[in-house]
């Protein structure tokens, strides 16, 4: 999608949606109409076959953007409309039962950065990098390097500042979507002497800065949607550091918090359509493992997992609104209890198919992906956002108060 389209879709507001807040009953009904238009129209895009996976990514920001559903709950200030929590589960709720596409290339952009600058940014900051993410701007996070992933603090990429800029010279990995992205927020260290945790500066990097290399990651499932960034004398000018110098660590805090909100509270509403629609595929096509008793039981007991788990993801919800020093320590444990069991639901569905569910191009099971994509691809939730392993830590020493070994 061009600039210039980009720019028309962002002048061209139809507030008919939004003008219906104050009416859960009559927004709800005005998102639900509007999906299902909108999905009619991408099943037309996705028929031809020559929408890329960024250009379908492109076209559905610029339709949420055409109804001001791009970054509704931003204020408006920086081109939101201060969308409270209620409407924007409902946006999220509609969104997962419509099967609607996940804006996957935009996680860094709606969640990470607006957390961030708000919290820490300045003003030219925020009136300068967020209004463009509603226009199709992609951002990506450059935090975990080779040797500081599950922590994070030994991160080794140095800024030096050199008179009004900083050179930036380092490697990191596993950058989601890096190979489409504008933008990065990008973690350094400035202070060499200084504690681990006291010597590290953020910044906002330009992913167009001569220096920056983005080199894709093949994943076993074939496709590429991380990438190493190899940084060698990239420039950096002042007024793109965020907060004070060696600030940067209680900074990416915040960052990381952004994932506790609406982002993951419509991963569990996805997953409860992925179980559905296999189970109605299964019944449809006479499945056998439907006459298992053992197989039967086990979705059962998956599918009241998977339940238990929205609740506690709507809990969290209502514990971020109000501040709740409980939502901390909640956090953790649904991230913990979800990606295990996103882990233990692809598994069932990949050993219930038997042969077939070994292979790629399934469609018959009626499922957005295959059985052992999702498999291979639920490895890493596990590890993304703080591993499993670091989280279990984290409830044993803060939540339960046990001693560290």
């Amino acid at each position: 999608m061009s600039d210039k389209a980009k720019k028309a879709d962002a002048g061209c507001v139809d507030r008919t949606i939004l003008d219906k807040v104050g009416d859960e009953a009559a927004f709800r009904e005005a998102v639900r109409a509007w999906l299902a238009d909108a999905m009619a129209r991408r099943h037309e895009l996705d028929a031809d076959g020559a929408a890329s996976f960024y250009d379908s990514q492109q076209w559905w920001m610029a339709e949420r953007n055409k109804i001001g559903l791009g970054t509704p709950h931003w204020p408006k200030a920086y081109g939101g409309d201060d969308l409270s929590l209620k409407y924007q589960v409902i946006v999220a709720e509609e969104g997962a039962k419509a099967r609607a596409p996940a804006l996957n290339i935009f996680i860094v952009s709606l969640n990470h950065v607006p957390h961030t600058l708000m919290a820490w940014g300045s003003e030219e900051q925020k009136t300068r990098y967020l209004p463009g993410v509603a226009n199709g701007v992609v951002w990506c996070q450059g935090f975990s390097e080779p040797n500081a992933g599950s922590d994070l603090a030994s991160l080794r990429t140095r800024a030096e500042r050199r008179g009004d800029h900083y050179v930036i010279n380092g490697q990191k990995i596993w950058s989601s979507f890096s190979m489409y992205a504008d933008y990065c927020i990008l973690l350094a260290r400035t202070d060499t002497e200084a504690p681990k945790h006291r010597g590290i500066s953020y910044f906002l990097m330009d992913m167009k800065a001569p220096g920056v290399e983005v080199r894709p990651i093949r994943q076993p499932n074939g496709e590429a949607e991380f990438a190493e960034l190899f940084l060698t004398d990239v420039k950096i000018p002042v007024e793109d550091l965020v907060g004070e110098e060696n600030q940067g660590w209680a900074i990416a805090q915040s960052t990381l918090a952004a994932e506790r909100g609406v982002l993951a509270f419509e991963n569990g509403e996805r997953l409860r359509y992925i179980m559905e629609d296999f189970y109605a595929s299964a019944v449809a096509r006479e499945a056998k493992w439907l006459r298992e008793p053992h197989l039967h039981r086990e979705y059962v007991r998956l599918f009241g997992e998977m339940q238990a788990c929205r609740r506690m993801l709507r809990r969290l919800l209502r514990e971020n609104e109000t501040g709740s020093p409980a939502a901390a320590s909640t956090v953790v444990h649904v991230k913990v209890i979800n990606t295990t069991l996103w882990r233990k639901v692809s598994d069932f569905m990949l050993k219930t198919q038997g042969l077939s569910g070994r292979f790629f191009h399934e469609p018959a099971l009626g499922l957005a992906r295959d059985p052992i994509d999702y498999y291979i691809t639920s490895f890493g939730g596990t590890i993304a956002g703080g591993s499993n392993e670091i989280m279990r830590n984290i409830i044993s020493e803060r939540v339960l108060g046990m001693p560290r070994a």
